[in-house]
């Protein structure tokens, strides 16, 4: 079972970016899919984006066109480029081979001024 591990976070003020990165212990190269989710202080965990085999790639639709996934095989890492952030994208951000079975710690994300 691959390991992930999240790193990238930060304090960034509104209109910001940061970009994270999902590190694995093993090749990505035959996972199908590889997804962030986030989850803020009293929310469930939700869906951000989607990575999938071959270069497709998902998201939800209040990150479309500011958030981009990528996945770099030779470096076993996905990462998520955020762009334009606002303050209601504060959460522990977690990558998961989907389906998720498993979290990791996440790696925090803030967006104040």
């Amino acid at each position: 079972q691959v390991q992930l591990v999240e790193s990238g976070g930060g304090l960034v003020q509104p209109g910001g970016s940061l970009r994270l990165s999902c590190a694995a212990s093993r090749s990505i190269f035959g996972i199908y899919a590889i997804s962030w989710y986030r989850q803020a202080p009293g929310n469930q965990r939700e869906l951000v984006a989607t990575s999938i085999s071959g270069g497709g790639t998902d998201y939800r639709n209040s990150v479309k066109g500011r958030f981009t996934i990528s996945r770099d095989n030779a470096k076993n890492t996905v990462f998520l480029q955020m762009n334009r952030l606002k303050p209601e994208e504060t959460a522990i951000y977690y990558c998961a081979v989907d389906p998720p079975r498993s979290w990791g710690q996440g790696t925090q994300v803030t967006v104040s001024s």
